[in-house]
């Protein structure tokens, strides 16, 4: 059984920064050769792609609405997904959540995943 597990979320003034944490585990999963995504929602809103990186993380793509303000890196050797965020905007308001792709050696995508984590809250406030 996968089990995604995000931490590093809470409250952060507009203009902050904040990276969180993904901790993949369990069989059914090589996460060195997993594509990995994350995702956000806001209740009451369809969940939103915001960035993916390939399984060497030589490879990523970012939703025009982070681009030049997220980052997102990995630790192979850890089993870890780090999506590091500056410059946060009251927007940026959501549940974010951690995703993997069991399909080996994938590019960075914003389609379907096959495991997700619970969630963690990040707030921006004013």
């Amino acid at each position: 059984q996968v089990q995604l597990v995000e931490s590093g979320g809470g409250l952060v003034q507009a203009g902050g920064s904040l990276r969180l944490s993904c901790a993949a585990s369990g069989s059914g999963l090589t996460f060195s050769r997993s594509a990995m995504g994350w995702f956000r929602q806001v209740p009451g809103k369809e969940r939103e792609f915001v960035a993916a990186i390939d399984w060497s993380g030589g490879s990523t793509d970012y939703s025009d609405s982070v681009k030049g303000r997220f980052g997102i890196s990995r630790d192979n050797n850890k089993n870890m997904v780090y999506p590091q965020m500056k410059n946060l905007k009251l927007e940026d308001t959501a549940v974010y959540y951690c995703a993997a792709d069991r399909t080996e050696w994938g590019n960075p995508h914003r389609g379907e995943y096959d495991y997700w984590g619970q969630g963690t809250q990040v707030s921006v406030s004013s």
